[in-house]
């Protein structure tokens, strides 16, 4: 685990922030009706070997669009988890009232890329010292969060961030919630890949294009 990579990209991480301030995120996409998708995901855990993980980092079209960059992981779905509403609707996970966090579901190949080095990856993507919200998204469904599947992912995610705080990588200590998977809902198509499809839009533009810029200079011999 390169816990020096995380100190480097904090740093670039924070001179961005303050001015991404005046965009809020998911609240301001496109807020078109479809729900097609909406509903339990399985979890895609097949003969060939691929696991899951499911991680909580603000807005989830900044986290999907970071870790689907990294050799192994297969595909990442946006969707909610960790609330106390079935069936949840992007309108009412923005409310605040479900308890949800906006959550990415990560395939990956642990033959290509282990779950240390996604735990990375997750705390290089975002900053996990502010609670309930990234930036100007703020609210609950914003949190950070790592929600594990069995009790390895749950050892690992703990250590990881015990490390972060011993060797004081961020000025703050870590909130990042450590919680079980509950039910995971895949959120509704148009969240799906947000910044590949709408690259021009100017929360892509101002917060997640600077970001990706970031992410990749760190991972640049991990990427597709």
């Amino acid at each position: 685990m390169r816990i020096s990579n995380v100190k480097w990209l904090f740093v670039s991480f924070s001179l961005f922030m303050v001015s991404s301030l005046m965009f809020h995120a998911c609240a301001k996409g496109n807020k078109k009706k479809d729900i097609s998708e909406q509903g339990a995901s399985r979890e895609n855990v097949t003969a060939s070997g691929n696991d899951t993980a499911y991680f909580a980092a603000g807005c989830f079209w900044c986290v999907e669009a970071q870790l689907k960059e990294l050799l192994g992981v297969v595909t990442v779905i946006s969707g909610y988890t960790g609330g106390h509403v079935k069936n949840p609707t992007y309108e009412a996970v923005c409310a605040g009232t479900t308890g949800h966090a906006e959550t990415v579901q990560v395939i990956y190949d642990p033959r290509t890329i282990s779950y240390d080095e996604l735990l990375e990856a997750f705390f290089l993507a975002h900053d996990p010292t502010q609670l309930n919200r990234q930036g100007n998204d703020v609210g609950t469904q914003y949190r950070s969060a790592i929600f594990f599947r069995n009790a390895k992912q749950k050892e690992k995610a703990l250590e990881y961030i015990k490390r972060l705080n011993e060797e004081k990588v961020y000025p703050s200590p870590i909130v990042t919630e450590v919680s079980p998977l509950g039910v995971f809902y895949r959120a509704e198509n148009y969240h799906q890949n947000y910044y590949a499809l709408n690259p021009d839009a100017a929360y892509c533009q101002y917060v997640i294009k600077p970001k990706m810029e970031k992410f990749k200079k760190v991972f640049q011999e991990k990427l597709k």
